[in-house]
């Protein structure tokens, strides 16, 4: 299911997941918020991935657990798209592992079902507007896992342009690319392409995985 009407300021919202009472939930919590729209949603990963490359939401809620492909088959596929949004992981499965796996495998965020509406709320406005949301309940998880992996890696932060490098400085503060935009005076398109760029050179999947690499470097 698709919906168009979409209100100018509003951040797009595509559900992905078998469950659709869970689905119907979560839409109609969202419809309580009026900077956030859900666009589409889909049961499976497959139609989920064609939905989101029609029409590129700001987020995508994404299930962990579901049949045929898992959460994390369907993230590799859209990280490996031309896609903007920011995609969050939303599952039952509060394992540390996982956590850290969706964060290396491209994922901009991981929430638990069991979070309390107006949190949850809170966590897709943060994520909207570029930062790195984690239910709380994990965030001792992920603190953990950074101070664990200080091992060196073949990131070379030579390879970047000074522009490069004061983007990835910038992502790793939270900063959305459109306050990226904002704050180095350059159209949103020309930070993508910078993003893109030193990703690639840098060998990361995605901007959260480059704003925790950065992180471990201090």
């Amino acid at each position: 299911m698709k919906n168009k009407n979409i209100t100018s300021g509003q951040s797009t919202i595509l559900l992905i997941d078998d469950h659709p009472m869970l689905r119907n939930g979560v839409k109609q919590l969202i419809s309580l918020e009026p900077s956030l729209k859900v666009i589409g949603e889909a049961d499976d990963g497959e139609t989920g991935i064609k939905i989101a490359k029609e029409y590129d939401p700001d987020l995508i809620l994404l299930d962990l657990n579901m049949p045929k492909m898992n959460g994390f088959e369907v993230l590799n596929n859209l990280r490996n798209s031309e896609l903007s949004g920011r995609i969050i992981l939303f599952t039952v499965s509060n394992y540390g592992e996982d956590l850290i796996n969706a964060l290396k495998h491209g994922a901009d965020g991981y929430l638990l079902k069991d979070m309390e509406p107006e949190k949850f709320i809170i966590a897709l406005k943060e994520a909207a507007s570029g930062k790195l949301v984690v239910s709380p309940t994990l965030a001792s998880v992920l603190a953990e896992s950074l101070r664990d992996n200080r091992t060196p890696t073949d990131h070379n932060l030579a390879v970047l342009t000074p522009r490069e490098t004061h983007i990835l400085d910038l992502i790793s503060q939270g900063l959305s690319n459109k306050q990226i935009s904002n704050k180095l005076q350059i159209t949103e398109s020309t930070v993508k392409v910078h993003v893109k760029h030193l990703l690639k050179k840098l060998k990361l999947k995605s901007r959260v995985e480059a704003a925790i690499w950065v992180l471990q470097q201090k």
